[in-house]
């Protein structure tokens, strides 16, 4: 018993050594997928919102436009979209962009589309009542979408855009194929050079910790619209 523990001790000791060897590049990697789901859902959050209402405009060439562009981007998967960002428009066009610059790009394009059909599906779920109301008080159709609808719509989409944030920590691994140095890439990186896993376990807890995070949040705001909804029943 007292050479099991021994060995345990010493094993443990070595993988906290070899751990605190690889930290700084899995630290670096971390802050490169920070700036990836950042700037991500700063430009996307806003992005969907203008094509969801487009969505549902009478106006066919803008509805169909904005549609389409959901169908593309949420029909075909991230990966391909990255390559076709990184590959194809070099080839094709010659237009070149860096890893972090590209990656940011694919990852807005496609996240937008995602929310825009979040928002979509929160606008649409408005009672249409609320809508006739305000025409009978002669409020404009852009007073009623601003000042009444969308303050609803934000609460009722919360949980889902939530999820969303959540799988985005997952999917920024995915940019690791266009050589971008996040997480994943370094990660990888030191179990192809030391043979050792331990890297994936590492960057496996550094993920949880930002899922954890993030659920964390969600859920203290969840709680908070759900509190504001009782006082405006009340």
């Amino acid at each position: 018993m007292g050479e099991f523990f021994s060995n345990f001790a010493t094993e443990f000791v070595e993988t906290a050594a070899y751990i605190g060897i690889i930290l700084p590049a899995l630290l670096r990697g971390t802050l490169v997928m920070v700036q990836l789901f950042c700037w991500t859902l700063l430009l996307s959050l806003p992005l969907g919102l203008p094509i969801a209402l487009g969505s549902n405009m009478k106006f066919w060439p803008v509805r169909i436009f904005c549609r389409f562009y959901v169908f593309v981007f949420r029909g075909t998967p991230l990966l391909l979209q990255l390559y076709f960002f990184y590959f194809f428009l070099p080839i094709a066009f010659g237009v070149r962009m860096e890893e972090l610059t590209t990656a940011v790009v694919t990852f807005v394009l496609n996240y937008a589309a995602y929310f825009a059909e979040i928002y979509r599906g929160g606008i649409n779920g408005i009672d249409r009542g609320q809508y006739e109301a305000a025409k009978a008080l002669g409020i404009s159709k852009t007073q009623t979408m601003l000042g009444i609808i969308l303050p609803q719509t934000m609460r009722i989409i919360l949980p889902p855009v939530s999820n969303e944030a959540i799988v985005l920590v997952k999917d920024t691994a995915l940019a690791s194929v266009i050589t971008l140095g996040e997480l994943m890439k370094a990660s990888r990186g030191a179990v192809n050079r030391d043979v050792d896993a331990t890297a994936y376990v590492v960057a496996a807890v550094i993920y949880l910790m930002f899922t954890f995070l993030l659920t964390v949040i969600s859920n203290k705001l969840e709680k908070r619209y759900s509190l504001y909804n009782q006082r405006e029943a009340g």
